[in-house]
């Protein structure tokens, strides 16, 4: 699998505090069937991290990994908040993609209003940029207006939902809300969002399982995460879905 979105690095934001805590959380991302994983700590006015600070923790990451033997490549990446992204220099920004591509990871607030997202990512888009949108899931701006989501799909974004969000970790209106856009097509990755190796570990397949999501695995994980990192055509959808017995996601006609 690829995962897209995780706090791997240490000291930099809210993720593990130590090098010996990144490598746990990287060591488990490996145990749970990841081979890629994108760094991805904030870029905000709280967390000020830059491209250079990122590129360096990645690289002592990896020869760390190397040289343990654990089957994982970490990439540089970033999770760019909507405040930050205007103030930010553009060969800065250039530097803050996902894997170095033309991708970046776009965090919504969360706050019940996100005035001026919508021209941010407009923005980015003439730059030359894809969006991937952050756990759109759990922005109560998207809870409360969800076609703002869906014009932003429609304009060319992709929807990265947190894995923890099908298990309820972030309560049940996340949760089925979560699954109400899986359900709709307004979600096209499912990324751990891990924080930590205990408490926001970085599963995502055995969330997607349990969601009776499973035939919707590899597109999530790999197909689409993929082509973003290659900067090639996002694959379709797959047309025939079967739940798990006893899942409910579909019931609205998916």
């Amino acid at each position: 699998m690829i995962d897209l979105h995780c706090h791997v690095l240490a000291g930099i934001d809210d993720g593990p505090a130590t090098f010996e805590d990144s490598l746990a959380l990287a060591r488990a991302a490996a145990d749970a069937g990841t081979r890629t994983l994108v760094a991805t700590p904030h870029v905000s006015w709280e967390y000020p991290n830059t491209a250079a600070t990122i590129a360096a923790l990645v690289a002592e990451l990896n020869a760390r990994l190397k040289r343990d033997g654990v089957a994982l490549e970490v990439r540089t990446g970033a999770e760019l908040a909507m405040t930050r992204i205007g103030d930010t220099d553009p060969q800065e920004l250039e530097r803050l993609t996902l894997g170095g591509g033309k991708w970046l990871l776009v965090e919504p607030p969360f706050t019940v209003v996100a005035t001026g997202l919508d021209l941010v990512i407009a923005d980015l888009q003439q730059r030359g940029y894809h969006v991937l949108v952050a756990h759109p899931e759990r922005c109560p701006a998207f809870q409360r207006e969800r076609a703002m989501l869906e014009r932003l799909v429609a304009s060319g974004a992709l929807g990265s939902l947190t894995a923890g969000s099908l298990d309820g970790k972030f309560g049940s209106p996340v949760r089925r809300f979560a699954l109400e856009l899986v359900r709709d097509g307004l979600i096209h990755n499912v990324a751990s969002d891990a924080h930590d190796h205990r408490n926001r570990t970085p599963t995502i397949a055995a969330e997607i399982e349990r969601a009776g999501l499973g035939a919707l695995r590899e597109w999530l994980t790999e197909a689409v995460p993929a082509a973003i990192l290659a900067d090639g055509t996002i694959p379709p959808r797959p047309t025939t879905v079967k739940p798990r017995r006893g899942s409910r996601w579909l019931s609205r006609g998916g």
